[in-house]
């Protein structure tokens, strides 16, 4: 059995299409990327030699054994290691929506499901479900309909989008828009099947849906005295 993560790499908008060829030549075919700026203390960013300039995310899905291949040849070939390159870390992922979607994400990675892996003791989860743009509405709809609340939209840009009617039987756009929705996780599953079946990939919106263990909250006080009272 093997565990998925969310890998996440951040770096200059410079090194961009450094980071993107390397992670290509690896075999992660599919990567969605995210313009951000720098915010932390001077010294913070002293420290990490990174600067408060314009900054891409690159999120990419990756078991744990591809983390170590991918892990030494940022040390390796990057020099990541060395100020100013940038950091990679990883998210443990509790599940991916649907078994076409795994193998859209997972190509090319020797993944062996197993059972749905999950935190101990966690009560929240965030669904990342990500869309072609313009239909966040749709996919909100099908989240609210299904118990979620509120959720954030963030801009990005996919590649590898032309595997996905290897994979999904449609053609994907590269410019994507991600929907971050916190969710209680006994209502994770009825909230992620009603996305997938109202505005999942046999729908313009075309997204995509996994979910990340959340093992800590705050502001959530609403949703917690819903569950005292459920």
């Amino acid at each position: 059995m093997s565990e998925l993560y969310l890998m996440i790499t951040v770096c200059d908008w410079s090194r961009q299409k450094k980071f993107l060829s390397f992670y290509h030549e690896k075999q992660l075919s599919t990567a969605f990327h995210v313009a951000g700026h720098g915010t932390a203390a001077n010294e913070m960013l002293d420290y990490l030699g990174l600067d408060g300039a314009e900054k891409i995310l690159i999120l990419s899905v990756v078991t744990g054994e591809k983390w170590k291949e991918v892990k030494a040849g940022l040390q390796s070939r990057l020099k990541i290691d060395v100020p100013g390159t940038g950091i990679a870390f990883i998210i443990p992922m509790s599940s991916i929506g649907g078994k076409r979607q795994l193998m859209f994400f997972t190509e090319n990675q020797n993944y062996v499901k197993g059972e749905e892996s999950s935190l101990k003791d966690t009560k929240y989860e965030l669904l990342m479900a990500i869309a072609n743009q313009g239909y966040t509405e749709m996919i909100m709809d099908a989240a609210r309909d299904a118990g979620a609340s509120g959720g954030t939209v963030i801009h990005a840009k996919g590649t590898g989008m032309e595997r996905a009617e290897k994979f999904l039987g449609v053609s994907l756009v590269s410019e994507k828009e991600i929907v971050l929705i916190v969710v209680k996780k006994v209502e994770k599953n009825q909230i992620m099947k009603a996305i997938m079946d109202k505005a999942g990939t046999g729908t313009k919106a075309g997204a995509l849906v996994f979910s990340l263990p959340v093992t800590s909250t705050a502001g959530m006080r609403l949703m917690e005295a819903e569950t005292e009272e459920d």
